[in-house]
C-alpha cells in the first residue's frame, strides 16, 4: 500500500488501515442470506470478501481489506472487458487483492499472449488482472499451487472424489488455519450457504470448515442466524 494511500485513509471506521498483526479476521461469503451482519464485520481487524462481495456496503458491512478476486475463467474475462472494473465499490474499497489460482510457474514466466487466449480459448487472466489493479496502488497477491494441492488434499479427507477444486471461499479459509498469523485470536465465518458451481466439492467443504469450527480454530455463523458472542482461538 503506498505511503499516500496510508495518508488518506481515515484511523478509525471501515476504512482504517488494515494492521500488519490481526487479532480477529471476518471472512464474508456471498450468500445473500448472510444476515444484517454489518456492525460485527466492520469491527474486524482484516475482512476477506469474494469477487462480486454480495452485500458490501449494506448489510454485510463497508469494510473490506483483502479482495479475493477469480483470475481464472469466463467472469475474469467479463470483468476485464467491463471499462469501469476499478471503479466498481468493492474493487475501488479494497486494501489489496488476492488471486486464487496459480498458473503455474512456466507460465509466470512466459505469459501467453492476451489475443492467442481470446482465440483459443485458454483462461488465465492472471497478467491481465494485475495489470487492471496494479494501478490502484495496492498489493496484488498470488497464492501459490502448494496450497491449492494441499487443499486437494483436505478435501479428500472429508470425502471428496478424485481432484476437487476449491472454492475460493475454501481457500481463504485454508491460507487462514494453515499459516494463522501469530498474534490472531478469532476468525468469524459469515455468508457461507456452501453451494453454487456444481465443480465445487460443496459437502466436503462443509465438513472440513465445521470440524475446524468444532476444534475452536475458527466461529462458523449460520447463515441467517443472529451474531454470536464470544471468540474462538486456535490450539494449533
Amino acid at each position: 500500500m503506498s505511503e499516500g494511500t496510508d495518508r488518506a485513509r481515515p484511523k478509525a471506521g471501515p476504512d482504517r488501515p488494515a494492521p500488519p498483526a490481526p487479532r480477529h479476521v471476518a471472512v464474508v461469503g456471498n450468500a445473500p442470506e448472510a444476515g444484517a451482519i454489518g456492525a460485527a464485520v466492520d469491527r474486524a481487524d482484516w475482512v476477506f470478501r469474494f469477487n462480486n462481495a454480495q452485500g458490501f456496503g449494506g448489510a454485510t458491512g463497508r469494510r473490506l481489506t483483502h479482495l479475493f478476486l477469480m483470475n481464472f475463467g469466463g467472469q475474469t474475462r467479463e470483468w476485464l472487458d467491463m471499462p469501469g472494473f476499478h471503479r466498481r465499490a468493492a474493487v475501488a474499497r479494497a486494501q489489496g487483492f488476492v488471486l486464487p489460482i496459480d498458473p503455474g510457474l512456466e507460465e509466470r514466466r512466459r505469459p501467453t499472449p492476451t489475443m492467442r487466449k481470446k482465440a483459443s480459448g485458454e483462461h488465465d487472466w492472471t497478467p491481465e488482472l494485475g495489470a487492471r489493479l496494479r494501478p490502484l496502488g495496492h498489493p496484488v497477491w498470488l497464492l501459490r499451487d502448494p496450497l491449492f494441492w494441499a487443499a486437494q488434499a483436505a478435501l479428500r479427507d472429508m470425502g471428496a472424489e478424485a481432484d476437487p477444486v476449491p472454492s475460493t471461499g475454501f481457500l481463504a479459509l485454508f491460507l487462514l488455519v494453515r499459516h494463522r498469523p501469530a498474534s490472531l485470536e478469532r476468525i468469524d465465518v459469515h455468508g457461507f450457504g456452501f453451494g453454487g458451481w456444481e465443480g465445487h466439492s460443496w459437502a466436503a467443504e462443509r465438513l472440513w470448515v465445521e470440524r475446524q469450527a468444532r476444534d475452536g480454530r475458527l466461529r462458523l455463523h449460520p447463515c441467517g442466524a443472529p451474531r454470536l458472542e464470544g471468540a474462538s482461538r486456535s490450539d494449533s
